[in-house]
């Protein structure tokens, strides 16, 4: 049976170290650059061009981490929104720029709303109506352009809201991510399961990984066997899916990432 082959989360500094690893087997890539709020803002067709012209003779699955710094997708706030919902249009332009075929995007749901959300009985139904009312451009526009959304977890402590959020959008262009490190911290610091659970959890609506590694404290992203998460358990459980998710690695140091490979493919669980 093959093994997963590995992609990498990297930007327009970092791409050119690591182009030839990336051609050698084709293998999936998020570009890192467009979350940023000044560059989506000023000349972002430069970089992206720049870019492309780096990736020419790649055909692995490409796409982008969008913007998520400084807001939320379930503002109560309308102003707030719109403001939330031309950044993730601007994330688009420049997928549909680039061709790339997914964006993530990040959770609405924190530690906090895991012990208050069920204190009043319309509060998760009003959050995905928030959801609704910030994504209903974004999601239409993805649909039109062929750009899969991506829901990461972030403090999420029940697997299960994230799942239900995407389910609730009704679009065949949103699914969920999962950052394993964000899991761990979870699982670790507030209690939530364990990083195999969230990808039992999503099953086959996990179409995105984000691979990193973590004491479990704090969101290190250090390179896979640096940290205390059960690989063996992590690769299994996506083994079992049929979604074929994007196994990225999230690396705070890029130079990393090789490494981080090397440790997965000495376990034997993946390329």
């Amino acid at each position: 049976m093959s093994k997963p082959v590995l992609g990498a989360a990297l930007s327009i500094k970092s791409i050119p170290a690591h182009r030839d690893w990336l051609l050698e087997r084709q293998r999936d890539l998020e570009i890192q650059d467009f979350f940023r709020a000044d560059l989506l803002d000023g000349d972002w067709r430069s970089a992206a061009s720049e870019i492309k012209q780096m990736l020419s003779g790649h055909t692995g699955r490409l796409g982008i981490h969008g913007p998520f710094w400084g807001f939320k997708i379930d503002s109560h706030d309308p102003l707030i929104r719109q403001a939330v919902t031309k950044r993730l249009l601007q994330g688009l332009d420049a997928a549909e720029f680039l061709g790339a075929t997914q964006m993530v995007i990040h959770s609405p749901f924190t530690t906090w709303d895991h012990n208050n959300l069920d204190l009043y009985p319309d509060a998760r139904g009003n959050l995905v109506e928030r959801v609704k009312a910030t994504l209903a451009e974004v999601i239409a526009r993805a649909e039109t352009i062929g750009c899969e959304i991506v829901i990461e977890n972030i403090e999420d402590k029940d697997p299960r809201d994230r799942v239900r959020l995407a389910k609730a959008l009704e679009s065949s262009e949103v699914r969920v991510s999962l950052d394993t490190g964000h899991a761990n911290y979870a699982h670790v610091s507030t209690g939530a399961p364990p990083v195999d659970y969230y990808v039992e959890t999503a099953g086959d609506m996990l179409t995105h990984v984000h691979l990193q590694d973590t004491d479990g404290f704090a969101d290190r992203h250090w390179a896979p066997g640096e940290g205390n998460i059960p690989w063996v358990a992590v690769f299994r459980a996506l083994g079992r899916l049929n979604s074929n998710p994007r196994l990225i690695l999230e690396l705070r140091n890029h130079d990393d990432v090789r490494a981080g490979a090397a440790h997965l493919a000495a376990l034997g669980l993946a390329e």
